[in-house]
């Protein structure tokens, strides 16, 4: 097993590490470490975050993300300390925007992003949650889009959110701030699974387990195809889906896969 950390430039009052990286297989294990400030997305991070996103992206080798928070929470959200300590418009416009573009990048990356949550993922931090691929909570994590509460309607939270609770629940979420525990967010679409604490490790590795015995060009045409085809109409929707499934079936993968299927034994794969 290779282990490396990504180190901030500038010294920070918490740590020199804010996010650490673990390589196991295939698989990058990205820790958000500010366990003081319950993980909260400071501009550091989000830069560290980016960078390193941007980094797997483009690593062939690299065929999951498994994205958690250090300490007892998985993310608090936004540095509120830090933003009151710049009150600008111009500011606050540029940090909203450097946030979503390291949401973005989640989804416009090839590889599956798992969220392992534990504690509390508020805010940003549910937002995060949301813009993961897929995630995994222990049963005593607890979500809010808690913004409301501070007179901040969580608005770029929402853009994720919405695209994974029906609105009813979303708008219920966005407008209380109130706290759903992990039951509902599973009920309500927000997380995959939801286990004990003591085996949220185990039920991670199983759901990126059964993603990484499937062919890697698959899951990234698949991945691509999804985000996009959910910003069409219907009809748009399946002319696109129409191209990439033809494109997908000239891969040697997919005709193994056949051909496998048909005989009645494993695949195969080239492209794992």
């Amino acid at each position: 097993m290779s282990t490396s950390t990504l180190k901030t430039l500038g010294k920070t009052e918490e740590a020199d590490v804010l996010l650490a990286r673990e390589d196991h297989e295939g698989t990058v294990y990205l820790t958000l470490n500010r366990p003081a400030q319950f993980n909260a997305l400071s501009e550091e991070l989000l830069t560290a975050l980016q960078e390193e996103l941007g980094l797997i992206a483009a690593d062939e080798s690299c065929r999951l993300v498994i994205l958690a928070g250090a300490g007892r929470a998985f993310c608090a959200g936004h540095d509120l300390k830090q933003m009151r300590s710049r009150p600008s418009e111009s500011y606050y416009l540029d940090l909203f925007k450097q946030c979503s573009r390291m949401m973005m990048t989640l989804n416009r990356m090839p590889q599956p992003v798992i969220a392992r949550v534990q504690g509390i993922a508020t805010a940003a931090g549910c937002q995060l949650v949301a813009a993961c691929d897929l995630a995994v909570a222990s049963d005593d994590s607890r979500f809010a889009t808690s913004g409301i509460k501070i007179g901040l309607f969580c608005s770029t939270p929402a853009v994720p959110v919405s695209r994974n609770l029906g609105r009813k629940q979303a708008m219920e979420l966005l407008l209380t701030g109130d706290f759903i525990d992990a039951h509902t967010a599973l009920q309500w679409g927000l997380v995959n699974r939801v286990v004990p604490a003591s085996k949220l490790d185990a039920e991670v590795r199983s759901l990126a387990d059964s993603i990484l015995t499937k062919p890697a060009v698959s899951v990234a045409i698949g991945k691509r195809m999804f985000y996009r085809q959910l910003e069409m109409p219907m009809e748009s929707a399946y002319e696109f889906a129409a191209g990439v499934m033809a494109g997908n079936m000239m891969e040697a993968d997919a005709g193994e896969g056949i051909d496998a299927f048909m005989q009645k034994r494993p695949p195969a794969w080239k492209d794992r």
